[in-house]
This record gives structure tokens, C-alpha cells and sequence, in this order.
């Protein structure tokens, strides 16, 4: 599915920048046609992959009440996101961690970040980013925009019980696609 027309910023050697994701993210946010593509699933997330700027990954992604992705990290992708219904939350480390290395990780005091996301609003992030995306609502369904450059090599995902972060275990994109 095709993302709405709009003027990028100029692609550089290196992708668009987090600044672009996002506004990509934003627009097809904005965009009821797309959004109101998406078919809902009120037990499980659903997704379409959209067409990103610049050679990045899109996803348009449906969060039923209660869903979550877990701790991850999208490894060398830099990304953005934007709700476009309902309202997400973001669980996020104030810190980048090592891309490798390590099994688990004792998390210093004060680097959570908690951040919600209602419809219109996105952020970007950059690479080694670690966090979770939930919708907390009881009732609600929510959807969103998600784009990343370059396209995923991987998402390794983690468990985390307090200031324990432990990798558990990592996803291809033939996992996903």
C-alpha cells in the first residue's frame, strides 16, 4: 500500500534522517484512507506494510486495548512513529545500551522514560533505541505509523524485572514479514 504523496526532505547518502521518518509518520497518520485500510483484529495486532521515504521500512500497525510489543530495540534503524487513533504509551531507557556483548544488563536508577503518544502526535528515535510501545486502554483500539531506515536487519527483544534487562532473544525479518 502506498503512503500519502508529499515532498520529502532530500535523501541523503545515509537514508532519510529521524526528522524525515517522523514526518512521514505524521502525514500517513493524518491520512483517514490509509488508516481506515487497516482491518482490526480485536485480539491481536494487525499490520500493513506501507511504502517509507527514502528506501525505509513503513508499517501501519493496529494495537487492540491491552497489546503491547515488549522490550526491544530495532538494532542499527533509526525510526519514528506517530499515533494515528486512540492513544499509545512508550516505555523507553534514557541511555544506549551496547549492541552486543551481553546477556543482561543491571540498569542504573532514573533511566525510564514514560511518554504518551495520543492521535497526531509521534516521536523519532535513533539507533540502539530500547523501549516498549503499549496501548493501555480497556476498550479503545489504537493505530499507528511506524518507519525506519535502513530496514530492519533485526529487533532483538528483552525481559526486563526491575533494573534487570536480559536478552532474550532476536527476530529476522523473515520473522515478521
Amino acid at each position: 500500500m502506498s503512503a500519502p504523496a508529499y515532498t520529502p526532505e532530500p535523501v541523503l547518502a545515509g537514508g532519510p534522517s529521524a526528522a524525515a521518518l517522523l514526518d512521514f509518520a505524521l502525514r500517513t497518520a493524518a491520512d483517514a484512507a490509509v488508516v481506515g485500510s487497516l482491518p482490526l483484529d480485536p485480539q491481536g495486532r494487525t499490520w500493513i506494510r506501507l511504502d517509507g521515504p527514502g528506501g525505509s521500512e513503513a508499517w501501519l500497525i493496529g494495537w487492540p486495548p491491552g497489546t503491547g510489543t515488549g522490550w526491544h530495540d530495532h538494532a542499527d534503524s533509526r525510526g519514528a512513529f506517530a499515533t494515528a487513533r486512540g492513544s499509545l504509551t512508550e516505555h523507553s531507557l534514557a541511555v544506549r545500551l551496547p549492541s552486543e556483548g551481553w546477556q543482561s544488563l543491571q540498569l542504573a536508577p532514573d533511566l525510564d522514560r514514560t511518554r504518551s503518544l495520543g492521535a497526531g502526535t509521534g516521536r523519532a528515535f535513533g539507533e540502539h533505541h530500547v523501549h516498549e510501545v503499549l496501548n493501555e486502554s480497556p476498550a479503545e483500539h489504537a493505530i499507528s505509523v511506524h518507519a525506519y531506515y535502513p530496514p530492519l536487519p533485526l529487533i532483538r527483544r528483552y525481559s526486563r524485572t526491575g533494573p534487570l534487562l536480559a536478552l532474550e532473544h532476536v527476530e529476522r525479518p523473515a520473522d515478521w514479514q
